[in-house]
């Protein structure tokens, strides 16, 4: 491949993973306004919880399509179904719609993700994508500081509609330069036939599990889960039997491969659901308007730029293991911060800790990323990379609804404990300092919000379990199945 397109493609998928971790975050500092414009504080976990049930379910299906019919026109139904959601969610004036247009949008975030980093594994040697998986997950990182600020200042200046009108532009230009740059790898001709019951089973397993979830509290809730558990189970006998599986269940049988999935899966549940709660944190209990709550959140991201690009460049001196171990201990250290000191913390301590709990997951991300990537089948690497993509989308998809129903307990118990019957306060008015009562709610929130933070910490603590079940050694020594005998990694 030449090097204008090389470069050509680099600021293509640069481009593509700016737009889709973009949008992770942007609407992050903005959903107290887009609430308090469309809809009440109940409904606040919902705008999150649509676009990451999406594209968590998407994830693999996207993958499995890269491996049969290519990465590239599988990238562009990917960046086709985004910018279609993007104008459809700026366009929105009831929560239904923004719900239903999320919805849109998070399918194709759920390709954009996984194939930027597949596309990165087809054109790139394991040297060049130690270093460029670094400077990708820099690139993640640094939307994720740009987001927040980017969304309060829409917020506060223009209107919370541009959050989303601002991908449209962008979006074109990056997919227009991956279409006319990039060129697929030839593919076998013969194609098994298409795992429909595992993509069905697999879509319905995650859709009831967080409907369920949602629902905990009323008589569907556990009917919910019970059809989850079966449809998993279901899942499992499938794939296992599937010629072409849609979720690559017998590459759980490679440790590095259960290890990623594992620690993507309970630090995706700690750190987006940190994302998600923050800024209402910031904006209900500091006073902070949509702007500053962006503010509180950028050391966190500005953490993951710095640690991922410093891991990229260390990925070849030390093992995986060890950096990856590393970053789930200032993971568990950062979320133990706010779990025990929750409303209470002051501002420059619960600054450190989430910069702490950045740099964390900065670390370990582009470590077993690169080591999977280097350890599967290069066939598999499609379905390999999306599967890691997809726990820690899961995880994430969780961590806000999980969080979003102990919120709502804990306000419940503590209204109740003040002989109060649930509703008799407005909690609304503490997204609108202005307003009467904007101080009893927003001590009400803070005091409740801490079990949102002690769920972090337990995920967090669970992800470092799991990422000492990864084997040792480094990325180097690591070899595909399918390598020639000469070639490592």
């Amino acid at each position: 491949m030449s090097r204008p397109r090389t470069i050509a493609i680099t600021i293509g998928l640069m481009t593509s993973l700016l737009l889709a971790s973009l949008e992770s975050t942007i609407i992050a500092t903005a959903m107290p306004t887009i609430i308090a414009d469309l809809g009440g504080l109940e409904h606040y976990s919902w705008v999150f919880a649509a676009y990451m049930v999406a594209s968590t379910v998407t994830v693999p299906l996207f993958g499995k399509m890269a491996d049969r019919i290519g990465r590239r026109p599988t990238y562009a139904l990917a960046m086709i179904l985004f910018l279609a959601g993007s104008v459809l969610c700026g366009a929105a004036t009831t929560m239904p719609a923004l719900v239903v247009a999320r919805v849109v949008q998070g399918l194709g975030a759920g390709g954009l993700l996984p194939l930027v980093f597949t596309i990165i594994g087809d054109s790139f040697s394991l040297e060049q994508r130690a270093r460029m998986q670094g400077v990708f997950s820099g690139v993640w990182g640094v939307s994720s500081i740009v987001g927040p600020l980017l969304g309060g200042f829409f917020v506060d200046q223009l209107s919370w509609h541009w959050i989303f009108y601002v991908n449209v532009p962008p979006g074109i230009i990056a997919a227009a330069i991956i279409w006319w740059s990039y060129r697929d790898q030839p593919r076998s001709v013969v194609r098994p036939p298409v795992d429909i019951a595992g993509a069905v089973l697999l879509s319905g397993s995650i859709v009831l599990v967080l409907l369920g979830l949602f629902d905990l509290g009323e008589p569907a809730g556990l009917p919910l889960l019970g059809g989850a558990a079966l449809s998993a189970i279901a899942l499992v006998w499938i794939e296992r039997r599937a010629v072409d599986p849609i979720f690559p269940i017998r590459l759980f049988g490679q440790r590095t491969f259960a290890a990623a999935c594992g620690q993507g899966l309970a630090a995706g549940f700690a750190m987006f659901g940190c994302i998600s709660f923050v800024p209402l944190y910031a904006r209900a209990v500091l006073g902070s308007d949509a702007t500053g709550a962006g503010v509180l959140l950028m050391p966190m991201m500005l953490g993951w730029v710095c640690s991922a690009i410093v891991a990229g460049r260390l990925m070849m001196r030390f093992a995986f293991r060890t950096l990856a171990i590393g970053g789930m201990v200032l993971l568990v250290l950062g979320s133990a911060v706010l779990a025990l000191l929750g409303a209470g913390a002051p501002q420059p301590l619960l600054v450190a800790a989430l910069a702490c709990m950045g740099i964390g997951m900065g670390q370990a991300i582009p470590s077993f990323l690169i080591a999977v990537q280097s350890s599967v089948a290069r066939s598999d690497m499609g379905s390999a990379t999306s599967a890691i993509q997809f726990t820690r989308s899961i995880g994430g998809a969780l961590g806000v609804s999980v969080m979003g129903v102990a919120l709502a307990a804990q306000l419940d118990s503590l209204l109740r404990e003040r002989g109060l019957a649930p509703g008799s306060i407005d909690l609304d008015a503490a997204l609108e300092p202005a307003t009467a009562g904007a101080a009893a709610s927003g001590a009400l929130i803070g005091e409740a919000i801490v079990i949102v933070f002690v769920i972090a910490w337990i995920a967090a603590v669970l992800a470092l379990l799991a990422t000492l079940v990864a084997p040792g050694g480094r990325v180097s020594a690591l070899r595909r199945p399918d390598a020639p005998p000469a070639e490592a990694g």
